[in-house]
């Protein structure tokens, strides 16, 4: 399966910048398994068997948040090209936003502490005549804001 953003360039459009969601969203399973792990280490073995019933159940919940963070950073693209800005969500049920850079009013960059620390945060695209998009826990948001700015 290629890239979203390969199938639909129009004839002498460049792509010029792409990122995708931040790898934040895999820490929440990174801690479940990091719980699990305490709870192993303290069942003794297995000796405790309600820290074993933990640990286990904190090892599936924990390997299905990993597991729908990487599908929804691997169906997730975002992309500024010579023409227009470019955001796709989804795998069967597909969700796309298209604006070309001459309509684009403004460009918000939404960023939380963390966000700042580690390099995430959410970008909203005002559009004229074409309403707004927000685009939730991109990775480097203002190096995204750069490249739709800098014509």
């Amino acid at each position: 399966m290629g890239r979203y953003i390969d199938d639909i360039l129009q004839p002498g459009e460049k792509i010029l910048y792409s990122t995708t969601i931040h790898g934040i969203v895999y820490v929440p399973g990174l801690l479940c398994l990091a719980v699990a792990a305490l709870c192993l280490a303290g069942s003794g073995g297995g000796v405790i068997f309600p820290l074993l019933a933990a640990s286990a159940l904190f090892t599936l919940v924990g390997g299905f948040l990993l597991f729908r963070a990487w599908f929804q950073r691997w169906t997730t693209e975002t992309d500024v090209t010579t023409l227009r800005v470019v955001h796709k969500e989804g795998f069967i049920k597909r969700q796309t936003f298209e604006m070309s850079l001459d309509k684009i009013e403004s460009v918000d960059v939404t960023q939380s502490i963390a966000g700042r620390i580690f390099g995430w945060g959410d970008v909203r695209v005002n559009g004229v005549g074409e309403g707004t998009k927000t685009i939730k826990m991109i990775g480097a948001p203002i190096e995204f804001r750069n490249h739709i700015t800098a014509r």
